[in-house]
């Protein structure tokens, strides 16, 4: 107990600089507040949702480009400065970016179309000013392999400001295919990630353990994401169907060459590899219903989004974090639990689409545990994310640079 005070006491205080150094600090608080705030109001508190994007429409938009796409260009920010050396946005910058962020958050709840305005001009800017920070850092140090990520954020904004647009002027079918678009641009980002990060950080962790990095797969799989997109927007369902089973299969294809057996006992692996399982799954059963085979686009949006894009997520958050806060990269009790608790959520989300008289339920139930899950993110990770490192002080840089240090 004297020894835990004495730990206690020897944190260093909270401090706008270290808060402000790299992008996942406040875009992972943000997100994942957000992820609880959101659902909490979707569920609990319709009647608050009165402004121009309200209803099933803001909590499709705000789950998409409010929550799993903030967090990823947390991610992204903190990674393209590892691949170039060079921070991509930090101090004043970052913080600005971030508050364009929470006037997006607060203007879309706001009755009025000069709130929507307002709100919509700051998350367009938000994935603008994004896609242009990594793409400064990436184009300069000529990283070629990272050469498409930036255009794939500027999708995302590109999606998000028709799915906007068409918000505005009330077409729900250009509307929702805006949506599937920025769902299927986020699914690329996702993909290319996880392919890159769950091997390396496998056999880093798993001693002995060899797995293929699959750079060849990889990139069929990245042209069949995009020709799906490409297919989906001039309404070619059949190519699409074709091209997302592609990319699924190779997903499932993927999970399996890199021995998930191997990392049972690994949380910060396994909760990554049910994460990119969702994935493949919710790829596949986006193709069943491009063919028409299925009716409800509920389906192919939870398993990806829910099963998918936020497993992954409470894996990335929570093993970056560790990592770039210079904390050892072990899971501790409440990191499981957060886990169990995502993975529960999911599967409580999914069996509510199924026609049985338990839906509501299934459905309350997978919001609580969802806003538990996030809220316990935030009581375990904020304290650490607004302080410098653990293992030293904060490093002073020079503008733009940044430390790479191992992750």
């Amino acid at each position: 107990m004297v020894e835990s005070l004495q730990i206690k006491r020897r944190q260093p205080a909270p401090q706008w600089a270290a808060f402000l150094s790299l992008g996942f600090r406040p875009l992972y608080i943000a997100g994942c507040s957000w992820a609880a705030i959101s659902v909490a109001l979707w569920i609990y508190a319709p009647q608050w949702l009165t402004g121009m994007l309200a209803g099933m429409l803001w909590h499709a938009h705000e789950m998409l480009w409010g929550f799993v796409a903030t967090i990823a260009v947390g991610f992204l920010f903190t990674a393209s400065a590892n691949w170039t050396g060079i921070n991509p946005l930090h101090g004043r910058a970052l913080g600005g970016l971030t508050l364009l962020w929470i006037v997006a958050r607060a203007g879309f709840l706001i009755p009025g179309s000069t709130a929507f305005g307002i709100a919509a001009l700051c998350e367009l800017l938000f994935f603008g000013l994004a896609a242009a920070a990594v793409g400064r850092v990436i184009y300069r140090k000529s990283s070629q392999r990272n050469y498409g990520i930036p255009l794939l954020v500027l999708g995302l904004g590109v999606a998000d400001g028709l799915f906007l647009w068409f918000t505005q002027a009330g077409d729900y079918a250009l509307l929702m295919k805006s949506f599937y678009a920025g769902l299927l641009c986020m699914a690329i980002i996702a993909l290319l990630i996880a392919r890159r990060v769950i091997p390396f950080f496998a056999m880093r962790a798993v001693q002995g353990l060899t797995i293929p990095m699959l750079t060849g797969s990889g990139q069929w799989q990245l042209a069949a994401s995009i020709f799906a997109v490409a297919f989906l927007l001039p309404g070619w369902n059949l190519a699409a169907a074709a091209a997302l089973t592609v990319a699924g299969i190779l997903a499932l294809w993927q999970l399996f060459s890199w021995k998930p057996w191997a990392v049972r006992q690994v949380p910060l692996l396994w909760i990554l590899y049910a994460g990119y399982a969702g994935l493949g799954m919710g790829l596949l059963i986006a193709a069943v219903y491009s063919a028409g085979w299925i009716s409800r686009a509920a389906w192919p949006v939870h398993t990806i989004g829910v099963a998918g894009f936020a497993v992954l997520i409470i894996g990335m958050v929570t093993r970056t974090a560790l990592g770039h806060l210079g904390r050892p990269l072990r899971t501790d009790r409440s990191m499981v639990i957060l886990y169990v608790l995502v993975i529960t959520a999911a599967i409580l989300r999914l069996a509510a689409l199924l026609p049985t008289p338990y839906t509501s339920g299934l459905l309350h139930g997978s919001a609580a545990i969802w806003i538990l899950a996030f809220v316990l993110y935030l009581w375990r990770f904020v304290p650490i994310l607004i302080r410098p490192r653990a293992d030293q002080s904060l490093p002073v840089m020079k503008p733009g640079n940044v430390p790479v240090r191992p992750h």
